[in-house]
């Protein structure tokens, strides 16, 4: 039987900085971090979400070979990766703490359909907006 979506990945290019990043800047904890030869299994989680893993995953052996590894690499490093998304209760005060951190903001908080939204990179080049919901809820 289905119990849902347990791990969702992003390609890294540096498991140990993309770590640095989620744990160190955005506040997730470190769910696994094990390796079997050279391929390292590493996820994290956020505190409020204990079971939903976000997977920071390296291409390369065993899954792709190094061509398909840089390309994916590069793609990553262009912002050509679907979006994120965090929810926030305030982006504007996430915004300055998290710029506070050393998170670099590729938009500032705009006001946009009653929510107020922020995007960011992680150092992979992975895009994230960050969005504070109406106050209506919607």
């Amino acid at each position: 039987m289905n119990q849902g979506i347990n791990v969702v990945g992003l390609y890294v290019d540096d498991q140990d900085e993309a770590l640095e990043f989620y744990v160190g800047k955005l506040g997730f904890r470190v769910h696994t971090d094990v390796r079997n030869g050279n391929y390292r299994w590493l996820t994290v989680q956020h505190p409020d979400q204990p079971a939903f893993q976000l997977g920071l995953f390296a291409p390369g052996p065993p899954v792709h070979d190094e061509a398909t590894a840089q390309t994916l690499r590069a793609m990553v490093a262009k912002g050509a990766m679907p979006p994120l998304v965090l929810a926030v209760a305030d982006c504007r005060a996430s915004y300055t703490a998290l710029k506070e951190k050393g998170v670099e903001f590729t938009q500032e908080p705009v006001d946009r359909y009653g929510s107020v939204d922020a995007g960011f990179r992680d150092p992979a080049g992975n895009g994230w907006k960050m969005i504070q919901a109406p106050e209506n809820g919607h």
